[in-house]
């Protein structure tokens, strides 16, 4: 009698409002998830609607997604441009002329169940001034122009390389819609006009395209970007605005001339009133400055950027106006926000496209029929509210920690209170380097401990544990890593000889 109940009560269409990276990562995951049930998965998008092209940056659990999906690495590499991403070079944060690196993947190895970096930490009290990166096979990998390979096995420490993709985010889009409609995902163009609620409950009943077309579903997928064009348009969810602690509001961005070296890895410059990204691609280098409006204008910061180039410009640049925050209800009635419809922190460290594919792949845990349990929601809204929390965290920790004082904005940051969750963090590790990180959390020790020191939080105290071995064996020990990452460094392919190049 239940299984009646439950397949009486199945989500029988899903309609995906909106295209561009959201909609398709959405259409494609729905479409393997259902393949073969008959449900029926109806994608809107109008090409009159422009798609953000801020987020060709990602971070590497877009790699174990792809391959997921049944990507082709080496087919999804030439048909999106793309290059490999080993982490995130940050020159200029701590102050102006100081350069770090937040790499992906492990820096050293723990000694006797001690966490490594408490090693480097007694090391430097008794003199030593090795930079903490030396030890990390992914830093010296991009500073080498590596790549990842097949490794011989899970022993070969270049099995650890962890890496992640940039790429031209509208060819992604294309490359998914492809893999949707081949499984059955309907597309259908045209704006939409008018959204349609159901006057019994407040659900969403269906919307209205331009040229009079309706489309009705159970389900609704809102990825219509900043608009919220059904969650916040027609629902009411709410916004929680994130400005006290994220004051960038603006970016401006620009596509020039390529300069050949295809560096494995994105640059985060600071700037005066913010911060310059550098996205290497194959045909071309991605560049914006993300910047906060209360302290340098459209103009200024469009003129700066562009004399800052690399290369000569392939277009005009353009100017994006976001909030960082979070919808307050990702999940309300039968419609699911996702992408910049369901919220945005700025693209410091990456994370705008893996919380699209994060979103929904949590709603298959929480996945509703046509009975709408606020149950599911309830938990879909927790585990996702947490998920904005802690990375909007970590976004936080850059900003706070700067040294530099030279402008109004970082002076601004200095004196900015903090949400007490990072404060909580932020003592346990300025007190004895203790890292406070769940194991579903996005950001591993491994950053938090990268951009904490690389940004100059330095513990007043490190583990007792780490004093307990002989000082000259764990100075052996850590010379040993260093030559295995050197090592190793030198096996891996060139990053150019790896990509299988767009024009080949």
């Amino acid at each position: 009698m239940l299984g009646g109940n439950m397949t009486d009560n199945r989500i029988q269409k899903i309609a995906v409002i909106g295209g561009g990276t959201a909609g398709w990562i959405a259409a494609a995951t729905l479409a393997k998830v259902f393949r073969g049930s008959g449900m029926v998965i109806t994608l809107v998008e109008s090409n009159e609607v422009g798609t953000i092209g801020v987020g060709e940056s990602t971070i590497p659990p877009i790699v174990s997604f792809n391959r997921w999906l049944g990507i082709d690495e080496a087919q999804f590499l030439k048909e999106t441009n793309a290059t490999i991403k080993l982490g995130i070079a940050f020159p200029d944060w701590r102050h102006i002329g100081h350069d770090y690196f937040h790499p992906f993947g492990p820096i050293g190895a723990p000694l006797d169940m001690v966490a490594f970096h408490h090693f480097w930490l007694r090391l430097r009290r008794e003199g030593d001034t090795t930079d903490l990166t030396e030890y990390s096979l992914n830093t010296i990998a991009a500073r080498m122009g590596r790549s990842p390979q097949p490794a011989g096995g899970p022993n070969n420490p270049a099995a650890r390389l962890a890496y992640a993709y940039h790429f031209d985010a509208s060819l992604y889009a294309t490359f998914l819609r492809r893999r949707a409609e081949a499984d059955g995902v309907k597309r259908m163009e045209g704006k939409i006009v008018d959204v349609r609620l159901r006057g019994e409950d407040g659900f969403v009943d269906g919307v209205t395209l331009a040229d009079g077309r309706e489309l009705d579903a159970d389900f609704f997928i809102d990825c219509t970007g900043f608009r919220g064009l059904l969650i916040e348009g027609a629902l009411k969810a709410g916004y929680e605005d994130w400005r006290q602690w994220l004051p960038c509001d603006r970016a401006v961005a620009v596509a020039c001339e390529g300069d050949g070296k295809l560096q494995p890895f994105t640059r985060a410059t600071a700037r005066e009133a913010g911060w310059q990204w550098r996205i290497p691609l194959q045909h071309r280098t991605g560049n914006g400055y993300v910047y906060c409006s209360r302290h340098i204008s459209d103009d200024a910061a469009t003129a700066d950027l562009m004399s800052r180039l690399e290369g000569r410009a392939v277009a005009e640049p353009r100017v994006l106006n976001f909030t960082s925050g979070r919808r307050r209800k990702f999940f309300y009635k039968n419609c699911l926000a996702l992408g910049l419809a369901g919220g945005f922190i700025e693209p410091l460290e990456s994370t705008s496209i893996h919380m699209i594919q994060s979103g929904v792949s949590r709603l298959m845990g929480c996945f509703p029929d046509r009975r709408f349990d606020p149950r599911d929601a309830d938990e879909y809204n927790r585990l996702t509210a947490m998920e904005y929390e802690q990375t909007r965290d970590f976004i936080v920790l850059h900003y706070k920690l700067t040294s530099r004082r030279d402008t109004a904005l970082w002076r601004e940051c200095e004196a900015m209170a903090i949400p007490d969750s990072l404060a909580y963090k932020w003592e346990q590790f300025r007190a004895a380097g203790r890292v406070v990180v769940t194991n579903d959390e996005l950001f591993t020790p491994q950053s938090w401990i990268a951009v904490a020191l690389g940004q100059g939080l330095m513990p007043q105290r490190y583990d007792a544990l780490a004093d307990l071995p002989d000082s000259r064996n764990v100075r052996d020990q850590l010379a040993n890593l260093r030559q295995l990452v050197n090592r190793t460094s030198q096996t891996l392919m060139s990053h150019r000889d790896f990509l299988p190049r767009s024009g080949s």
